[in-house]
Formats: C-alpha cells, sequence, structure tokens
C-alpha cells in the first residue's frame, strides 16, 4: 500500500464571513498525481495554500508525513529580496539538494540565471519560479496554474519533465491536455465540500455530470416525500398521538433538508452577436513579408481565408503571432506583397490580455459603452443586469468597479462585452486565460455554432483541437505553414509540435556557467509609459498620414498646379515627401514597439 504523504480532513475556512470551504477532504499518497478542480472561486488555490501549511484552517487537521519535501508553486511569485534569477532559484533548495541542478533548469527553461528578478516578463517569472520549485525534487509538488504565461514548447516541456518526476503531485490547470497526460484522480470542490474520483481528468466530465443528475433525482424524490407528508398531514386518519408527532417531526426534518440543500453555481449562458454575412473572401494574402530589421516576421506567405474557416496561427512567443495578426486585420500593412480583405467585414478582437480594461469603469459601462442600460444581441434586447447574469455577475456587481473583479471575472466581463458587438469576423487571442473548465466548455459550444469566420492564437492544445479547421505553423525565418485541422493533427503532419524560439544570442553552455564568474544583471524589462503611450498613439497618426499624403496627392496630381501657383506645387511636393517619411518613420517605430512588447511579455 502506497505510503500517505499528506491528509487535510474536514477543512473548513472563511473570509469575511462567507464560507468557502465547509468539510473539504483531500489525501494525498505516494506515486498520485491528483487534478483540483472547481469554479472559479470555490477555494482550489486556497486549498492549496493549506495544504501547503502557508495559511492555517479555522477548523480540520492537516498531516504531512514527517522526514519528506514539499514545494509549492504559486500564481504570483514572490522575487523581494533577490538580486538575481539563480539567488531566488538556489534560495529554494535544502541543503543536501544539488545547486547544478538549478543552474541545468534555468538552462532548460531558457533563462542564464543573471537576470533581475524585478524586470522579467510574465513567461519569464513562471519559468524562474518552476526552476526553483522543482530544483530540490521534491516528494511532494503542489502546482497552481503551472502553464500560465508559458508557451506550448515551454507547456510540453514541463509535461514530459513533470512526468518523469517521481513527486507526488497537486495541480491546479485549465490546460485539459496537460491534466489530461498527468493526472491519476480528480478531487472536485463544489459548493465548499469535495468529492473524489480515482481515476485521470479524461473521465471527470463524464462523472461530474453522472453526480449532478443522481443529485437532482434524490432531490425530486426529496419533493415527492415532502408532498406525501404534506398531504397526511391535510387529509389523513387521526392515529395515536405519538405516530402524529412522529410525522410532524418527519415533515420537519424533510423541509430542512430541502431548505439547506444548496443548489449548484449557475452557469455562464454564451450567445454572440452576430453581425450581417461577409462576402465569401475574408482574406487573400499573396507572397506578403514583414520584417524588423534583419528579423523577418513573415516571408512570402500565400494565405486564403473563407467565410466560415478556423484558422488557428500557433508558434512560440516571440515568433511574430501579434503582428500577423495585424497584418491579417489590416492594422498593418505588409513590406511587400498583396494582401486582399472581403467585403463587408465586420470584426470584433477579444483580447483576454485585459489592457482594454479600465479599473476605474463600473461593469455595466463596461458592457454598454456608457451608452444606456441595455444591450441587443441577435435582435434582443436585454437590460444590462440581466445580459450580465448570464455571465454570472450578481445585479449589485453591476455598479462595482473593474479594479475588484478576480482573473476569472475580468475575463467573463471581456467575453460579455466583445460578445454583444455584431462580428463575423472574430479574432481570438488567448481567449482561455483564466475561464474556469465550465465556461471553455460554453465558449467551445459558442465557437462551433458561430456563423462567421474565426482566428485564433491559443497555447492551449485542446483548445486548438476543438475549434480550428485550419492551423497555420510558425517555422522559423519568417517562414509559415499551413496544416490541416487542428494542433494534433498538425503535429500528425508535421512530425513535431512547436519548438522554442531560438535565442538571438547563443546561450552559456551549463558547465562553463557554473565555473565563470556571475555577471552583471541582463538588462530586463516591461514597456515604459512613453512606449506604451507610444504603440497605442502611433496607428493614429500612421492613418492620419496616410490621408494627408492621399489629399496631397491629388492636389499633386492637378497638372496646371504648377503653372498656376508655382509655390503651392512646391509646398506640397516638399510636404508629400516629409508626411512619406514620417510615415515610414512611425510604421518602423510601431514595429519596433510591438516585437519589443511581444518579446518581454511572452518570453
Amino acid at each position: 500500500m502506497a505510503r500517505l504523504l499528506l491528509n487535510l480532513k474536514d477543512i473548513h475556512l472563511t473570509f469575511g464571513g462567507k464560507p468557502v470551504l465547509e468539510g473539504v477532504d483531500l489525501m494525498l499518497s505516494e506515486g498520485e498525481r491528483i487534478t483540483l478542480v472547481g469554479r472559479n472561486g470555490t477555494g482550489k488555490s486556497t486549498l492549496l495554500k493549506i495544504a501547503a501549511a502557508m495559511i492555517e484552517q479555522d477548523k480540520g487537521e492537516r498531516f504531512f508525513q514527517p522526514g519528506t519535501t514539499l514545494r509549492y508553486l504559486p500564481q504570483e511569485p514572490d522575487f523581494a529580496g533577490f538580486t538575481t534569477v539563480l539567488d531566488y532559484v538556489e534560495a529554494g533548495l535544502g541543503p543536501t539538494d544539488n545547486p547544478y541542478r538549478a543552474r541545468q533548469l534555468l538552462n532548460e527553461l531558457g533563462l542564464e540565471g543573471d537576470e533581475d528578478p524585478q524586470r522579467l516578463s510574465g513567461g519569464e517569472a513562471r519559468r524562474a519560479a518552476l526552476a526553483r520549485t522543482l530544483a530540490p525534487d521534491p516528494d511532494v509538488l503542489l502546482l497552481d496554474e503551472p502553464t500560465n504565461h508559458l508557451d506550448l514548447p515551454a507547456i510540453e516541456w514541463l509535461e514530459t519533465t513533470l512526468k518523469a518526476s517521481r513527486a507526488a503531485m497537486i495541480l491546479i490547470s485549465h490546460d485539459r491536455r496537460f491534466l489530461e497526460s498527468l493526472s491519476n484522480a480528480v478531487v472536485w470542490l463544489d459548493r465548499g465540500a469535495s468529492r473524489r474520483m480515482e481515476r485521470g481528468f479524461e473521465f471527470f466530465e463524464e462523472w461530474r455530470d453522472q453526480v449532478i443528475e443522481e443529485e437532482e433525482r434524490e432531490q425530486s424524490l426529496l419533493s415527492k416525500r415532502i408532498a406525501t407528508e404534506e398531504h397526511w398531514m391535510r387529509y389523513g386518519v387521526t392515529a395515536r398521538r405519538k405516530r402524529n408527532m412522529r410525522r410532524v417531526a418527519l415533515l420537519g426534518s424533510l423541509r430542512k433538508e430541502r431548505k439547506e440543500h444548496v443548489g449548484r453555481l449557475g452557469t455562464v449562458t454564451l450567445q454572440a452577436s452576430t453581425g450581417d454575412m461577409s462576402g465569401k473572401l475574408v482574406v487573400e494574402a499573396t507572397k506578403i513579408s514583414k520584417a524588423f530589421g534583419e528579423r523577418k516576421i513573415v516571408a512570402n506567405l500565400d494565405m486564403l481565408l473563407l467565410r466560415g474557416d478556423r484558422l488557428a496561427i500557433v508558434g512560440p512567443n516571440g515568433a511574430g503571432k501579434t503582428t500577423l495578426i495585424k497584418l491579417i486585420t489590416g492594422a498593418l500593412e505588409p513590406d511587400s506583397g498583396t494582401l486582399k480583405r472581403g467585403t463587408n467585414l465586420q470584426i470584433v478582437s477579444l483580447d483576454q490580455s485585459r489592457m482594454s480594461l479600465n479599473p476605474d469603469d463600473l461593469l455595466q459601462d463596461v458592457i454598454t459603452g456608457g451608452r444606456g442600460s441595455s444591450v441587443t444581441i441577435n435582435g434582443e434586447t436585454k437590460h444590462v443586469i440581466t445580459y450580465m447574469q448570464d455571465f454570472l455577475f450578481r445585479p449589485e456587481q453591476a455598479r462595482t468597479p473593474v479594479s475588484v473583479l478576480s482573473g476569472g471575472e475580468r475575463a467573463r466581463l471581456i467575453l460579455a462585452r466583445e460578445l454583444a458587438k455584431p462580428s463575423n469576423f472574430l479574432i481570438l487571442d488567448e481567449p482561455t486565460n483564466d475561464l474556469d473548465l465550465e465556461t471553455l466548455d460554453l465558449l467551445q459550444e459558442l465557437l462551433a455554432d458561430y456563423p462567421g469566420t474565426l482566428l485564433l492564437v491559443s497555447h492551449d492544445r485542446d483548445f486548438v483541437d476543438r475549434i480550428a479547421t485550419t492551423v497555420l505553423m510558425h517555422e522559423g525565418e519568417g517562414r509559415w505553414i499551413e496544416y490541416a485541422g487542428g494542433y494534433s493533427d498538425m503535429v500528425t503532419q508535421r512530425g513535431a509540435g512547436v519548438a522554442a524560439r531560438k535565442r538571438d544570442v547563443a546561450r552559456v553552455a551549463v558547465a562553463e556557467a557554473a565555473s565563470a564568474p556571475r555577471a552583471e544583471p541582463a538588462v530586463k524589462r516591461k514597456l515604459g509609459f512613453k512606449e506604451k503611450h507610444a504603440l497605442d498613439t502611433l496607428p493614429g497618426r500612421i492613418d492620419a498620414l496616410d490621408k494627408e499624403l492621399a489629399l496631397l496627392e491629388g492636389k499633386l496630381a492637378d497638372v496646371s498646379l504648377f503653372s498656376r501657383d508655382p509655390k503651392a506645387f512646391a509646398a506640397a511636393s516638399s510636404r508629400h515627401a516629409a508626411a512619406a517619411a514620417e510615415k515610414a518613420a512611425a510604421e518602423e517605430q510601431w514595429l519596433e514597439l510591438e516585437m519589443l512588447r511581444e518579446e518581454l511579455e511572452g518570453a
């Protein structure tokens, strides 16, 4: 029998007067890899922190096997007090742990170790935290959303590494493929309690549905028993008083049971507001190219996107996926080649980065755009509060600011806002971030029925498999190749998945790094305020210059202008040359900043 490593028994916890966990049990033995699932807000991360002894429960018992080592991966790592990433990772090692493993893991995860932890991008911070968690080779791993901010090569590396680990694990993740590959048991947190299934995550949804159906049957039988007892109370023949009192007590007990039953949490009701039908042709690219300096982003790409297609763009962070979307949608023009867009396109972009959310805006204003108190979906007008309830927002949240929302709530808010807009061409940039599995199911159902065209960027392999009919795969050096089917079909045809993008500077070998003196921290940073402002405003500046150039070209096309007004002709010619130069410089600056943003946020 496998040795018990961790046992949480009858765990209760209340936050702000609201019960979060009510009698939860969680046991972890050697060899087990448990997936912890539940809706956003059901206490998964809280339970994991109790398991890690980071917070204490109000009631219940925590047992941890003496002499056993445990490491916990938080969603937000704390780098305070560390001057380099290597310092941060080595601080997680025990006295008998091998420091070489810390350097090895950093190298495998694409980090040198001399980076400043305060200047890491989201992806780099996650990689550093993973290296710190895995370096000691612990007996127990508690991993909270380990794939967040990772691209596909890093996710597949992590999956392979965890498969080879001897550690027992508890995993929280929204990545189905990751969970199916690793788990051999599931603990489901639902309405404060826990249920356990001794099978992998691939069987969870079938089991969950069976549990829900059985619960509904029990509630139906309870209602029938209450109806029977109520009928006896009104019309039954009076028997001995003792018997009558027993029946009265039974009725009271049944009513109390029904009253105290906590029904399942509501489900999100997703419906997209569809626009007019677009033309059959959506986008046709012929030999288009785009480069940033010496670096090719797109090279001689031919692509045809027709109405109803579902195209997924796949590649490592920094490959240029965002730039490619901007080329396809017309936000950026190619350096060469031709790009033709179809007629009557109504484009809506679903960007889960949440950069477009103003933290001071009220929820109802985000959805309505600050105009009125209703939304219209496919011809049906709904009050904004009714519409918000479809996305599990309470009526009293309508006038609360965005700043108080959790990550999952912000994800649902963006869905509510963007799906209310009429569209026939949906752009989905990492739409699965922070969505619980049930909401993700409903989003997939909605997209399956969506009559328009979809353009998808995602690191979620299962989501791409379920949605995409074609994959546009990054092959390096600006080359992109189309494969029929989803991600798994692409891997079958190509013979491999997504490989990490080669670094611009060759990595120092691990052995050399171990013996070399430590270098100064690399200059890593996030976009500054001025750079963010320029990135936001340059497209408008480019559009204004385009319009000005068109007006000047119209004026210069007047053959009589030179003879009629030489000074006006000279001024128009001079301004045309200056405006053309300004536009070229603005486009170059925008592309430079966009590539820098993608590198910093996705590295």
